[in-house]
């Protein structure tokens, strides 16, 4: 049955529950930064918030017509109430609020309290395995000489629900008022801390309970910085004849100042360098460029935040300090967003703290590439005023420029590559250029170009590819072994060895990568043709062996599905490659550039070239001879370079040095 006690005390819980519910009003540019002001006043997590718009903000056009948020904003009353059940407790919160209380082990206790003519009881429920209170310990307490009344069916009700941490009526008392506990006040004289000073009641008088304490003082003018746990903990517990503080003014909180968040690692120190998967460091592997694409956030200022101002005692207004702007550090190559606070690349590049302000540097200059810089992984230019180390590698978004040597190295680039000392390869070298290469001497090298590949002294022993044209345009102007391939034509000096000692072979008239790309479809289409033979002849063994017993077992019906399975992708991948390679095969065809092969000085014999797909075997040493494609022959005639070597193109260097 329910009682009208029973409702008064759910009534009176969900109306201290709306009284405990603080908000602050919040005006800010964004409702992020609004939230997280809330979330600092009321001294929570902005997860743990809600709110109201009271007026909705606008980010304006191009920064003009700008319209702060206004926000309601208080803590979810949830929260609220596990903070102050925690504290009630004696317990400490973690740092993370909201997070749930450890649970400890606590047994349940009570309070009896005499206000006014009342009886009232305060129970704390018990935590974990705690047990809960007595009862009959309560009764007890209750019943004293002075005692008219109390109701034991509410005392059930709150040790089965608690009292929330309030004070319920359970019964009456003959109340004396002459025997009333004292309450006395002293205020210091910065109004920054009041104490109050408690006098024991004598039998019959009333405990002094919160809202005298409160009462006691306003009288003495203070109207803020009420510290309700401590009164409270003092009703709970009271001191007698020992001041204790009750009130303490609100101390101002200055506001933060502005700061840059970035978004990459401004200390270089603490730039790592890769773990292999079983633990060891890669030192080839540094990882101390942090490069970034343009339109890339690098970084975005956190503005300044409002100082809150505190109360004395008695109201007066602490000023604080509202936290200090600072420039956003621009340098070279990034801009400002839309926002005016985010920082953004303009260009690809790395991302470095330049003087303190943030810089794009499109150009990466070394001295060296070795141990001390590892390798290099960059999204721009890279200048080495010195050499490539063996075993090291650069790959770069725009040109790689090496003014000294490159080792047994892999460098790949997608503009031109410019080794001013040449490459020594050492037969596992690699180089790779979406343009142009340029060497003094390439040796024992595999070179690929989107291009042409321009050679001062020598190419031996080597493997170079290139779209357009490979020259050799010094005073020796040698090849010398290896296999070079060039669209529209390979020039030199000499060409060969004398003797035909060393293998030198010279393609011409093709795309060198359509070709390799031909060689390798042509490769992977015999390999199939080899394995659908094989499947084939197992398909029809199983087959046959059915046809004999009426059935396989499971194990060989299974294998007879997977041949099907596996037959009829290599149908399908068989039939794509075919496409792919009539398809490289009329573009090979309509190539317009039938190609040449040139040489100003001598062309040795066992020298082979291929014009197209036509083979030419040099017999005899030849000088002063151009090769080239007629009425499906290869031809030699007089020397006619399309253009002469000492014509040729100057690389376009970057470096100022």
């Amino acid at each position: 049955m329910v009682t009208l006690d029973a409702i008064r005390l759910e009534l009176e819980k969900l109306l201290k529950l709306d009284k405990e519910i603080t908000f602050v009003e919040i005006q800010a540019d964004t409702l992020d930064e609004a939230l997280a002001d809330g979330a600092v006043q009321l001294q929570t997590k902005v997860q743990n918030l809600e709110y109201e718009v009271l007026e909705k903000g606008s980010n304006g056009i191009l920064g003009l017509m700008k319209k702060p948020w206004k926000l309601k904003v208080y803590e979810n009353p949830e929260i609220s109430q596990k903070k102050r059940r925690a504290k009630s407790h004696d317990m400490f919160a973690d740092d993370e609020l909201g997070e749930e209380v450890q649970i400890v082990d606590k047994d349940g206790y009570f309070y009896i309290r005499h206000f006014g003519q009342n009886i009232c009881l305060k129970i704390v429920k018990p935590m974990g395995s705690g047990k809960p209170v007595n009862r009959h310990e309560i009764i007890s307490a209750a019943k004293r000489s002075d005692t008219e009344t109390f109701n034991e069916a509410i005392i059930d009700s709150l040790i089965k629900d608690g009292t929330d941490g309030r004070y319920v009526e359970i019964g009456t008392y003959k109340h004396i008022p002459a025997g009333d506990g004292l309450v006395t006040c002293e205020v210091s004289k910065d109004e920054m801390h009041a104490t109050v000073t408690l006098t024991a009641p004598s039998m019959s008088g009333s405990d002094v309970n919160a809202d005298s304490i409160k009462r006691t003082l306003q009288v003495q003018g203070v109207v803020a910085g009420f510290l309700d746990d401590k009164i409270q903990e003092l009703v709970d517990n009271p001191i007698y004849n020992v001041p204790v503080e009750v009130a303490s003014a609100i101390l101002p909180i200055d506001g933060k100042d502005a700061y840059i968040a970035y978004n990459f690692e401004t200390d270089r120190s603490k730039l790592k360098a890769k773990e292999a998967e079983n633990g060891q460091i890669d030192f080839k592997e540094l990882n101390l460029i942090q490069n970034v694409i343009a339109g890339q956030p690098l970084a975005t200022k956190m503005m300044p935040e409002r100082g809150k101002v505190g109360k004395t005692l008695f109201g007066k207004l602490l000023e604080a300090k509202n936290g200090k702007d600072i420039p956003v550090p621009l340098g070279k190559n990034v801009r400002l967003d839309s926002d005016g606070r985010t920082i953004i690349a303009e260009v690809n590049g790395q991302v470095l703290l330049v003087g303190g302000k943030i810089t794009v540097e499109p150009i990466m200059e070394l001295d060296e590439v070795n141990i001390k810089t590892g390798n290099i992984n960059f999204l721009g230019t890279v200048i080495c005023h010195g050499s490539v180390d063996d075993g090291f590698n650069i790959k770069a978004s725009g040109n790689i420029e090496v003014y000294g040597s490159v080792g047994n190295c892999q460098l790949e680039a997608d503009g031109d590559i410019i080794v001013a000392r040449g490459i020594t390869g050492r037969d596992e070298g690699t180089i790779r250029s979406q343009k142009s290469v340029w060497a003094r001497f390439i040796q024992n090298t595999k070179v690929e170009s989107g291009d042409s590949v321009i050679v001062n002294d020598y190419i031996m022993n080597s493997q170079v590819s290139a779209k357009k044209k490979i020259l050799v345009t010094g005073k020796r102007a040698q090849i010398i072994g290896g296999h070079l391939f060039a669209t529209e034509e390979i020039t030199a000096k000499n060409i060969g060895s004398a003797g035909g000692s060393v293998e030198t072979i010279l393609e011409v008239g093709f795309d060198p990568q359509a070709k390799a790309r031909l060689d390798e479809l042509q490769k992977n289409q015999t390999n199939m043709i080899k394995e659908l033979d094989e499947i084939d002849t197992n398909i029809q063994t199983l087959e046959e062996q059915k046809k004999l017993r009426r059935t396989l077992s499971m194990e060989k019906e299974d294998m007879l599905n997977k041949f099907n399975i596996r037959k009829n992708e290599i149908v399908s991948e068989s039939k794509a490659i075919s496409e792919e390679i009539e398809l490289i095969q009329e573009r090979l065809r309509e190539l317009r550039v039938v190609g040449k092969v040139n040489a100003s000085g001598t062309v040795y014999g066992g020298v082979k070239i291929y014009i197209r797909d036509v083979k030419n075997d040099v017999r005899n040493d030849t000088k002063c001879v151009t090769y080239y494609y007629e009425n499906g022959f290869v031809r030699a005639g007089k020397y006619d370079p399309t253009v002469p070597a000492e014509q040729a193109e100057k690389p376009d260097v970057t470096s100022t040095r």
